[in-house]
């Protein structure tokens, strides 16, 4: 029988008492990780390390708390849904609503905020108009059955509200809620199965829309594009059917557009011109109509500095230079549509940046259509048909010509992509089955500053030695420092804010008498003969 004190002396066991009450409750270890724990994001159930840190957050005097306190009417409405457990905005249908009790009130304004937009748009018929507002009902939905799901909604309200703002503050809830979203889809890709399919593609493509850098936006897309091959044999049944049926009819534009080579310099600066010939005609036709006036400019600002840089060789250079129309595109629609007012002028002027993105997707062979065109495509013809059926009402009076005459760019523009899409869609016939759904999809995705406002690097320009105000500059990005992948989901380190947003006032650019109506005969995009500046049409 060994002595005592034989053979090395045991450890004393410490036992964390500082894991979440679910693990607890599960009697499982938790791994304490801040704000939410790995199994609760395994489970797909919401952590109460998450109230905690709401509770921290709320109790500081902060900026960011200041910024999401929106209008009295706003809080009012929170005060009662909270009251009374009854969604605020019933005419969307969201069902399962989510319940107030499971988040914290910066959540639910954040929630509210997007829940406002889409509502808006709604009752005003506008929300097939843009690229997001329809889709929101559905996602609301799904995120109230699955954690990642509603915080890939909140980074996704956080961010346009940082948009709006400006605000640094409110850009960190949306990284915050971004990175716990990315972790979420990553376990539950690796649990994929017919049940959680519409929450996984729902979180992906909520990420995807706020992806910053090449190496994400790909991962994010690639993994979507496996989900909708798995969801095949069931994809009537989802709640994103019509969604799937779109990406039907451009997939084989995205299984080719590689293999399309890049436009020379001289096709190129043709369709560069053309969309700067439209542009400057819809300017024309918005006096009197100051906002969507200073838009057009900084759609015009953008093409310009298109025409002096050269074209990007690279994905990610090409990545860079569509991010800030891509996030226009976004951002500017709700902005516009949801004004009082006539909705007139918005709509021309929002033809003009779908068809912008349009025209501008064969400059940028790695992208394809799946970047920003196609999902451009539905918005623009919704458009189309509304302007066509005014001008039809009013007859032949100079306001229905006038609107005939300004969208004759943004019409043909669809045109043309919707053929091309059909023709690729004949030619290669469906997608072949992807690889199974693998949450490495997601190892390489960070999406980084994910704000439209941020810093512009100078472009590279070519021999034709052009130079810009300030020629200082040596980055190697020829358009957004858009930042490169980071460890987690977190923003860069460049000055917040100076891409333009409704948070600053409209930018002012020095007209070049050489860059209006001086390009030597060349193409108008279908416009035919003079144009004569009309009257402002629509009030």
């Amino acid at each position: 029988m060994p002595g005592t004190g034989a053979g090395p002396s045991r450890r004393s066991h410490t036992k964390s008492r500082k894991g979440c009450k679910t693990c607890k409750r599960r009697h499982i270890r938790c791994d304490e990780t801040f704000p939410q724990c790995r199994n609760c994001t395994k489970h797909q159930v919401r952590c109460d390390y998450m109230e905690s840190y709401s509770s921290d957050n709320e109790s500081q005097n902060s900026p960011e708390q200041a910024q999401l306190v929106m209008t009295p009417g706003t809080e009012s409405r929170i005060d009662v849904w909270q009251q009374t457990g009854s969604f605020p905005y019933p005419d969307l249908q969201v069902y399962p609503p989510p319940q107030t009790q499971e988040y914290s009130r910066t959540e639910l304004r954040l929630i509210h905020h997007l829940s406002t937009a889409s509502n808006d748009l709604l009752l005003n018929g506008s929300s097939n108009l843009t690229l997001w507002t329809q889709k929101m009902p559905k996602f609301l939905s799904i995120a109230s059955s699955y954690p990642y799901v509603m915080h890939a909604l909140l980074s996704f309200s956080a961010n346009h509200l940082a948009w709006v703002h400006s605000s640094n503050e409110t850009r960190s809830l949306h990284i915050q809620h971004g990175g716990i979203a990315l972790r979420g889809l990553h376990e539950a890709i690796g649990n994929f199965s017919h049940a959680n399919a519409d929450a996984v593609l729902a979180a992906s493509l909520l990420m995807l829309w706020q992806a910053t850098d090449w190496r994400s936006w790909s991962s994010l897309r690639a993994g979507i594009q496996s989900v909708l091959s798995a969801m095949q044999q069931w994809k009537h049944e989802s709640i994103f059917a019509e969604f799937i049926a779109e990406e039907d009819l451009v997939v084989a534009s995205y299984r080719t557009h590689r293999r399309r080579s890049s436009l020379n310099p001289t096709d190129r600066g043709i369709v560069l011109q053309n969309t700067t010939q439209s542009l400057q005609r819809l300017k024309m036709s918005l006096n009197g109509h100051d906002l969507e006036s200073s838009w057009v400019d900084q759609l015009l600002a953008y093409l310009y500095r298109l025409q002096a840089s050269k074209s990007p060789s690279s994905p990610e250079e090409q990545f860079s230079q569509l991010y800030m129309l891509r996030k226009w595109l976004f951002w500017v629609p709700v902005s516009l549509l949801q004004r009082n007012g006539g909705q007139g002028p918005a709509m021309l002027t929002l033809a003009h940046f779908y068809a912008t993105a349009l025209q501008l997707e064969p400059l940028f062979p790695d992208l394809g259509s799946s970047f920003c065109s196609s999902m451009a495509l539905p918005p623009l013809e919704a458009i189309i048909s509304v302007t066509d059926a005014m001008s039809s009402s009013q007859g032949l009076d100079t306001a229905a010509m006038e609107i005939a005459a300004v969208m004759t760019f943004p019409r043909q523009a669809a045109l043309n992509y919707r053929s091309q899409a059909l023709q690729f869609q004949q030619q290669f016939g469906q997608q072949e089955p992807m690889l199974h759904i693998n949450p490495d999809t997601l190892s390489y995705t960070s999406v980084g500053n994910l704000s439209p406002a941020f810093a512009p690097s100078q472009l590279h320009y070519g021999s034709s030695g052009q130079q810009t105000p300030s020629s200082a500059s040596t980055s190697h990005s020829p358009f957004l420092e858009v930042p490169t992948s980071q460890a987690g989901f977190s923003y860069g380190t460049s000055q917040f804010g100076a891409m333009p947003s409704p948070g600053f006032g409209p930018q002012t650019y020095p007209a070049q008498e050489s860059n209006y109506y001086q390009y030597g005969g060349m193409p108008t995009s279908g416009f035919r003969g003079g144009f004569v500046a009309p009257a402002p049409i629509w009030t």
